[in-house]
């Protein structure tokens, strides 16, 4: 007879094996959870930046602490516990976020017309065509002191010496921080509001030198040197090579021609440009192997004293001195907060790259500079870094396998294939953040890299190293010549790389829920050890088939109404008036994923039909254009139809930005930069009154001078 079993009694069990399951499974992720923090802190910023309005300064604050409390309070219930401290993360992240935005001096209300500027030189750059100033403190027409830095182009031709700490004058036309190309584009105003920048602008006379002044301060004098060394190099150095080598050293990017830089980037090799992780890693090691093998040839210090201590300490002040030197931007910072685990780890007898090290930096950076979240360097660095971590705890036993007994063949070939393994992992974890930003991937970044980075860590960084200890002795060149044999060689390969078939595709726009999907996959795969890990692939192939899920807008409109795009059956027209965007026209075809823009023929009197009825019109309309779905137009729109329909026109982008359209059958679907970013410090308010920007058919009454 076989024995009955109650309903009650199954559900019990089945509760208690899934109990037990769970159970074993935080066994086995034991140490991992607290990884998780980072991860939700970052996505707390993003979730800050969707946001359409600014929240109460107060209200993340008062979440993380009711948040934190219910945690403590919950601590024997997992269930309940976990939850708290996820919102908690978040509300930390949010609060990051805010504090900063809060503490930003509010944007400059620069003046429309050629105004004097007075400030004191804070940076001098070399331009490919030129240089460019940034001035701090500056004055208008002798106005008080504002509090964000402006940057002027001066003309080409002024070559009047400058150096960092000198009181100038010059005249100029100021222009605010560009609104971004299309809705969603990268938001440059934003960048800008975090970064103290006020604007920009282009100097109409020669610049004017009132005071030679002495740098005051660490940042003014440490500019001041890396000018000063930059200088030198581009005397023995001139051209790209130059260029490149004080970027190295210097961090100063400005002055690499364009096709260079062009080259860098679609060969794969454009972090070689970005000082950061690799640089300061080849820094530190390279001073750490030279101070440990130099001592380590007297018998006594071999023999008696510390070796890998004292090298350990030479290369975390190597390390920083390198920073100073390269500018103290966010991404060294990152790299040599991390940097700095390694080497500790290292002293210890530790593992020297772990996630515990990683999940540190990335707080450290969320809660000191919570705007480089939504950056291509903040966002590249950490899935490369990531993705080698847990790329290399599975790949060890086959590249174990592969050194087999050690010899040199042997090690030769575990080399080859650690370098290819990095470039790979390297690479396309960090690829489909490139393809968010820039709209197109590299299909050569494994074969560039193994050539280049090898050259660059064994060849160019020692040279100028050596280079930067001869300055004192004005021996310099005897170092920086070799360097430049290097960069030579390294702007070969780039250019040679770049112009492979298909080097460089363009891909569909990733919509930022597909790249939030992506970001969490890797992240889920990455910091799991069990099975479940495993589900991260599933979320990271859905973050990269996202474009299949959306319609890119069909009709762009500029902020200025100079460029006008339309998009039909994979077509990109655009109608292009006097001075109309280059950038904006790229980041249009970026973002459409297209390789060039057709003119838009030309139109009747009455307009030119765009597909879903709608019209590109001229400023002289008449009623007929009535029958319309939509009116465009690069001119104000006087035309007034009984029912109204939708229009763009300049006014329209004078208030409210670049525009983007979708022609739906049941009509169009109208989308403004400032409805896609709401009210915030960063954006502009509606202008009420000023002057329409320059441009065809400008009316009269829209002025006011």
């Amino acid at each position: 007879m076989i024995p009955s079993v109650s309903p009650c009694a199954s559900l019990a069990g089945m509760q208690g094996q899934a109990a037990a399951r769970f159970e074993a499974w935080v066994e086995a992720e034991r140490g991992r959870f607290l990884l998780w923090l980072p991860v939700l802190m970052a996505a707390g910023v993003v979730l800050y930046d969707a946001l359409l309005f600014e929240p109460p300064l107060w209200l993340a604050p008062a979440i993380l602490a009711g948040a934190g409390f219910a945690a403590w309070a919950g601590r024997g219930l997992a269930s309940f516990r976990a939850p708290a401290l996820m919102l908690a993360a978040l509300a930390l992240g949010v609060t990051s976020a805010g504090t900063a935005a809060w503490r930003a001096p509010a944007p400059l209300d620069l003046p429309r017309k050629a105004t004097i500027v007075t400030g004191q030189v804070a940076v001098v750059e070399q331009l490919p065509n030129g240089r460019r100033i940034t001035l701090a403190a500056p004055r208008l027409d002798a106005g008080p002191a504002l509090p964000r830095r402006l940057r002027v182009r001066l003309r080409r031709g002024d070559e009047i010496a400058l150096a960092v700490g000198d009181l100038v004058e010059v005249r100029a036309l100021l222009q605010p921080p560009a609104s971004p190309a299309y809705p969603g584009a990268w938001d440059l105003q934003r960048d800008a509001y975090f970064n103290g920048h006020g604007g920009g602008g282009t100097a109409l006379g020669p610049v004017v030198l009132r005071a030679k002044a002495t740098p005051e301060g660490a940042a003014m004098l440490l500019q001041s040197l890396r000018e000063v060394i930059s200088s030198r190099i581009r005397a023995v150095l001139p051209g790209a090579e130059g260029a490149i080598a004080a970027t190295l050293l210097t961090g100063a990017t400005s002055s690499i021609p364009e096709a260079d830089r062009a080259a860098f980037r679609d060969s794969g090799l454009a972090h070689l440009l970005a000082i950061a992780g690799l640089h300061i890693g080849i820094v530190m090691g390279l001073l750490f192997g030279a101070t440990r093998g130099g001592l380590a040839l007297s018998e006594r210090a071999a023999l008696y004293w510390p070796l890998k201590t004292i090298a350990g300490g030479t290369a975390l002040v190597a390390g920083f001195a390198y920073l100073l030197l390269t500018g103290a931007h966010v991404p060294i910072i990152r790299s040599f907060a991390m940097a700095c685990l390694v080497t500790l780890a290292l002293l210890a007898g530790r593992r020297a790259a772990s996630l515990r090290g990683l999940a540190l930096a990335m707080v450290a950076l969320v809660l000191l500079a919570p705007a480089e979240v939504l950056g291509v360097s903040f966002q590249m660095s950490f899935s490369a870094v990531l993705a080698l971590i847990f790329g290399y705890e599975l790949m060890r036993p086959m590249l174990q396998r592969l050194r087999g007994d050690g010899s040199r063949w042997r090690r030769i070939a575990s080399h080859i294939a650690a370098l290819a393994l990095t470039s790979a992992l390297a690479g396309t974890a960090s690829a489909p953040y490139g393809a968010y930003h820039f709209g197109h991937i590299q299909l050569y970044y494994v074969e560039a890299n193994m050539i280049a980075v090898p050259i660059t860590a064994l060849w160019v960084m020692p040279a100028g190293l050596i280079a930067l200890a001869l300055m004192p002795v004005h021996l310099e060149f005897l170092a920086l010549v070799p360097m430049g044999w290097g960069v030579s060689a390294i702007l070969w390969i780039a250019h040679a790389v770049a112009s492979w078939p298909a080097a460089v595709l363009a891909v569909p726009h990733i919509p930022p829920w597909g790249l939030a999907i992506f970001s969490l996959g890797l992240a889920w795969f990455g910091l799991w050890r069990s099975r479940l890990r495993q589900l991260g692939w599933l979320a990271m192939a859905l973050g990269l088939v996202a474009p299949a899920f959306i319609q890119p807008p069909d009709i762009l409109v500029s902020a200025d109404a100079r460029l006008i795009g339309v998009r039909q059956a994979g077509v990109v027209r655009m109608q292009q008036t006097a001075g109309g965007s280059r950038f904006t026209r790229d980041a249009w075809l970026q973002f459409w994923a297209a390789a060039i823009a057709i003119p838009m023929p030309a139109c009747t009197p009455d307009g030119c039909l765009l597909p879903g009825n709608a019209r590109l019109v001229p400023e002289n309309i008449d009623a007929n254009a009535c029958t319309a779905s939509l009116l465009v137009s690069a001119a104000p729109i006087r035309l007034n139809c009984t029912p109204a329909i939708p229009t763009i026109d300049r006014f329209t982008v004078w208030r409210n930005g670049a525009h983007a359209v979708w022609l739906d059958p049941a009509g169009p679907i109208i989308i403004s930069d400032r409805a896609y970013r709401g009210d915030r410090p960063w954006v502009p308010g509606i202008p009420t009154k000023g002057r329409l920007p320059a441009g065809p058919a400008m009316p009269v009454a829209a002025t006011d001078d």
